[in-house]
């Protein structure tokens, strides 16, 4: 009896330990495959976003990004601007000036036509000083004043009253025969300035009355707004080779009058 008892529960153990193996083939096979995570053919072909203030196309310059705080209207107005400035590169140097600036602003005074820019023209107190050098530079101003821009200068002003004073300087000590330095606001518009002129150039040589006209005609665009052209052509060189006003060189100050002040950005 015992060992029929014994013989039996080897023969149940064994249908117990075949079931458990077929059971666990059965569950394998109908457990679900996995899932792949590699990309499809479309997916893998969507290019990623382009960040903010950026183009995508290759070579590009995108445009400035917005100064914080102005509004899609001024936004629109100031690329305007820049298209304009663009668009006058033949026969104006704005977008060269701009080029090279650090603070993408035009400057320039209000529209000064009635109420003229109050001047200071002090006589030259060096002992190589001339009247006649006063008198060229009023032919500068006027030559100026006749090319159509927007703004008057009255050199009758006294030195307490002036927005511009012009003094006199036996010689700089660098290369060169006169500076000017200015003042603006916020805007862009021009509030005063400075302009000093010197009676030797920089190699000791004495100027003339026609060298100190040149040189005026040349402080006088700095002084209504203009910055350096990149051409020799025009007067507004730094190193002037001509004589006279170019053509770009008043086309640019016209323009410059004809566009608000401030940041082009």
């Amino acid at each position: 009896m015992a060992g029929r008892a014994n013989s039996s529960l080897i023969v149940a153990t064994a249908v117990l330990i075949a079931g458990a193996v077929v059971w666990d083939v059965a569950r394998r096979a109908l457990r679900p495959a996995p899932v792949t995570t590699a990309p499809t053919a479309a997916a893998a072909a969507v290019p990623p976003p382009v960040p903010a203030g950026r183009v995508s196309q290759s070579g590009s310059v995108p445009a400035p990004a917005p100064a914080a705080g102005v509004g899609y209207t001024e936004q629109v107005a100031r690329a305007e601007i820049r298209r304009r400035i663009r668009a006058s590169a033949g026969i104006a140097y704005l977008d060269a000036v701009l080029a090279a600036s650090g603070d993408s602003m035009l400057h320039r005074w209000d529209r000064r036509v009635i109420d003229a820019v109050r001047v200071h023209l002090g006589a030259g107190r060096p002992p190589t000083y001339r009247p006649e050098f006063g008198d060229a530079v009023r032919r500068a101003f006027q030559r100026w004043e006749g090319t159509g821009v927007p703004v008057r200068f009255t050199l009758l002003a006294d030195s307490g009253t002036a927005e511009v004073q012009i003094t006199w300087r036996i010689q700089f000590e660098i290369e060169r025969t006169a500076q000017t330095d200015l003042t603006w606001n916020a805007e862009g518009l021009l509030e005063s300035g400075a302009m000093t002129f010197a009676l030797f150039d920089p190699q000791g040589r004495p100027m003339e009355a026609d060298d100190i006209r040149v040189v005026a005609l040349h402080e006088i665009g700095h002084l209504i707004g203009l910055d350096h052209s990149p051409d020799s052509a025009d007067l507004m060189f730094p190193v002037a080779k001509v004589r006279d006003l170019s053509d770009r060189d008043i086309q640019s100050a016209l323009l410059l009058y004809d566009l608000p002040p401030g940041s082009i950005r």
